[in-house]
């Protein structure tokens, strides 16, 4: 007689090959073993049944998160960061070469990333390389030692320590990236554009968001697909927020170049004309902009113009987020949103007519395959068992203070979402439950490397 699985989870609502249908999820060893009908006569040590009312999701792969340790810790950290994760389902972040201090930009330091994390991770965690002026021609030992590809920034990124790339630096890290099939990932907006429309700050959202207008976002991202046409090279666009640079995506993926793009949980979820004066706690880069055009972005998102989203969590202390008096000019720009992502797009997606189906396609199955994760974001045999019960039409008050960021501070404090995540599993092992307000299993996470160089 065979050995019982370790764990079945039965739901009549399992997002599984794309739809959703009644399934029983068989786990032996952290891993997805059998799928069967919902009744399925699985013997396990554990087994579960999800009320009707809730559904089973594959975890969040999210793509795009600043943790900021070590160095910036004050911020945020692997500890804080990681519960929170669990606590909003996402199963596995890629943690972003900055904010911390050393940058991930050579093999040293992404040695101190993974001893930080691996003391205090929950959930699953990657990392991010940095491409910067110095790091040029030294890329490819970083990629050797495990980054999942390189951040550049064409603009100022807000500290020192991570200097950007001119357009001649961008085409040659392309160049470099060509040769190994390394992936660039880009924070695209043109210093020179920036430079024409400063301004003095101040209180206003409307001269913040002038001071960063969307040519800025196209003109880089015209860089960037110059540099893919003579290189070859593969590229991602991050936290797109201008819809004005769609047509240009639309033409580089139909000439057949290798561009991959997001957006971002607040670009669709705001909207500049609800944004009130000296509210810093909305500020990010690029801005979030108006109403016509976030529904431009949940087009291009149905369109397939927009590969995915991703949460750019990217937190501060309370001093540098609201410290200045409401002046834009002086605040620091990153919105504070992991643990809410998963929630908030999902009330915005239902409010567009949109199935929560595709929105774990572009939240879980879409940031696998752009980090090359080849058993996280989807639930099929073979893959980890990271999962999460998730309730879609349930709803909660967003309250700072409740979440488990490490500074309570997030512009979603106060909305009214839909969706609670009721339990989150790591690899068959449930790191948080809504019962209880820290994660029941400490420490359950573990680091992960790309299976491979190119997205499958």
């Amino acid at each position: 007689m065979s050995e019982p699985y370790d764990l079945v989870v039965r739901s009549t609502r399992a997002y599984v090959d794309g739809a959703f249908r009644p399934a029983a999820l068989a786990v032996t060893n952290g891993v997805i073993v059998a799928i069967g009908e919902v009744d399925a006569p699985f013997d396990a040590l554990e087994d579960i049944t999800l009320p009707d009312s809730r559904v089973l999701l594959p975890g969040v792969v999210d793509s795009h998160v600043h943790v900021n340790e070590p160095g910036r810790t004050d911020w945020e950290g692997f500890a804080s960061a990681t519960k929170a994760a669990a606590a909003g389902g996402v199963t596995t972040i890629i943690d972003m070469p900055l904010n911390s201090i050393p940058p991930t930009t050579t093999p040293e330091a992404l040695s101190l990333k993974r001893e930080a994390a691996a003391r205090q991770a929950t959930v699953d965690i990657g990392f991010w390389g940095g491409a910067i002026p110095s790091s040029l021609t030294h890329l490819e030992p970083l990629h050797d030692a495990g980054v999942f590809g390189f951040k550049a920034f064409l603009s100022p990124s807000g500290v020192d320590e991570f200097p950007h790339l001119s357009t001649e630096q961008l085409h040659a890290a392309l160049q470099e990236l060509a040769a190994f099939d390394g992936l660039l990932i880009v924070h695209a907006e043109d210093p020179g554009v920036l430079a024409e429309h400063e301004n003095a700050g101040g209180v206003g959202y409307e001269d913040f968001v002038a001071s960063r207008p969307e040519q800025a976002e196209k003109t880089a991202i015209e860089h960037v697909i110059e540099g893919l046409r003579a290189t070859g090279a593969r590229a991602h666009i991050l936290h797109l927020s201008s819809a004005g640079a769609l047509p240009i995506i639309r033409a580089a993926k139909a000439e057949g170049l290798r561009l991959t793009v997001e957006t971002c949980p607040h670009y669709l979820s705001f909207a500049a004309e609800g944004i009130p004066d000296g509210a810093t706690q909305y500020k990010c880069c690029p801005p979030i902009r108006d109403e016509a055009n976030r529904e431009l972005l949940w087009q291009a998102l149905l369109a397939g113009d927009i590969d995915l989203i991703a949460s750019d969590h990217s937190p501060s202390t309370r001093e540098l987020k609201l410290g200045h008096g409401g002046d834009f000019g002086l605040a620091w720009g990153g919105i504070s949103g992991l643990q809410v992502s998963l929630p908030a797009v999902w009330t915005a997606a239902r409010a567009q007519g949109i199935d929560l189906g595709k929105v774990i396609e572009w939240m879980s199955v879409s940031t696998a395959r752009l980090a090359a994760l080849s058993t996280k974001g989807t639930l099929a045999a073979g893959f980890d068992a990271d999962f999460i019960d998730f309730a879609p039409d349930e709803t909660f008050t967003v309250i700072a203070e409740h979440l488990e960021h490490k500074n309570k501070l997030t512009a979603f404090e106060g909305t009214d979402l839909h969706g609670v995540v009721h339990t989150t599993w790591l690899r068959g092992t449930p790191v948080f439950t809504v019962d209880d307000l820290v994660t029941p299993v400490a420490l359950a996470g573990a680091l992960v490397t790309p299976y491979s160089s190119t997205p499958h």
